[in-house]
This record gives C-alpha cells, sequence and structure tokens, in this order.
C-alpha cells in the first residue's frame, strides 16, 4: 500500500484494475477542507495518460511488477525484442509500451523489463546511457566547453543539444529522465 502522501513521480500504484506510473502530482490544501492530490498518471500497459484527484492520505494499492534483467536484441516491424539472461527466452514489446525509452537503448544493452500478471509491460532504463555522436557540425578550434550548444543527432535517432567543441563519434552521457546531454565519456 502507497498513502497519497508518499506519492513522488515515477512511484508506481495499482488503480482501476491497472498499473500506473505517477508522472506529475500536487499536493493542495483547501480552506477548511481536507487537502487533495492532484495527479497525472500513465497507464503502464496502454500507455494512455489520466488525470485524478485523491484525498489527502489515502491509500493504493502498490502493483504486483516483477522485473527481470533482459538484453535488447533487435526491433523489426514496430516490436523490440529481449532476451531473458537467466532461461533464454525472448519477449517481444512494442513501440506503444516502450514509450520514451526506446530512445536510449541499443543493441546488447541490458535493460529491466517489467512484467504484469505473467506479461511484460514496459522496460526501465539506467538513468544515465553513453550513446555515439553519428550526426552534427563539426567542432571549430577554439570551442570551449562552457560556450554556445548545437544539436547533435545520437546512434539511436534522439537529438540532444550538446556544446560546440563535439564531433561526430564522440560517446557522450545522455540523462534519461530529462533527455540532456550529461558530459562527453574518454
Amino acid at each position: 500500500m502507497i498513502s497519497t502522501n508518499e506519492f513522488r513521480k515515477g512511484s508506481k500504484v495499482e488503480f482501476k484494475g491497472d498499473p500506473y506510473e505517477i508522472i506529475d502530482f500536487q499536493h493542495v490544501k483547501m480552506g477548511r477542507g481536507g487537502a487533495i492530490v492532484r495527479t497525472k498518471m500513465k497507464n503502464m500497459r496502454t500507455g494512455s495518460i489520466i488525470e485524478e484527484t485523491f484525498k489527502g492520505g489515502e491509500k493504493l494499492n502498490t502493483p504486483g511488477l516483477e522485473e527481470r534483467s533482459m538484453q535488447y536484441l533487435y526491433n523489426q516491424d514496430n516490436m523490440y525484442y529481449f532476451m531473458d539472461m537467466e532461461n533464454y527466452e525472448q519477449s517481444p514489446l512494442s513501440v506503444e509500451q516502450l514509450g520514451e525509452s526506446k530512445n536510449f537503448i541499443k543493441e546488447n544493452m541490458l535493460v529491466k523489463v517489467l512484467y504484469y500478471g505473467g506479461s511484460p509491460i514496459t522496460i526501465e532504463v539506467p538513468m544515465f546511457v553513453e550513446l555515439k555522436i553519428v550526426k552534427t557540425a563539426p567542432g571549430i578550434k577554439g570551442d570551449t566547453a562552457s560556450g554556445g550548444s548545437k544539436p547533435a543527432v545520437l546512434e539511436t535517432g534522439l537529438t540532444v543539444k550538446v556544446p560546440l567543441h563535439l564531433n561526430e563519434g564522440d560517446i557522450i552521457k545522455v540523462d534519461t529522465r530529462t533527455f540532456e546531454y550529461v558530459e562527453r565519456v574518454k
């Protein structure tokens, strides 16, 4: 059980028989009445987003999620295939199930696949991933790390802003929560 007072971004709750992830929440104190919690939640099965209001202190069940460490193999026809590292079973997940996480996975990468009711529903990628720059404007001698920024396309197709001194072929660390450049990997 999780109380609405314990809600955090990324918390997982069971609501109306489905697992949800809290995207955003706001505690609101009403004049004379009790506090309420306005939440924005993402259905982990379907990817749909709903807004719901709960009474302060209301308790919800935590979903019975099972985590398995799996290796990303390949994608084909909008399906991404992952292999269980213990029994070598393959599980396909759709683009909708992956959501934004698809921008951070590359072949042979280990991720956590979340199962609900025996079926895979989504993945969790590490907080930081290292990706190679495949397309960007060339760096110019004299550009420093603290100067401006330019767009760079990474090996997964994601575009992020990077410092001017970086070039194609450089490997950078990206924050998967904010989609921002963190640092260059040597």
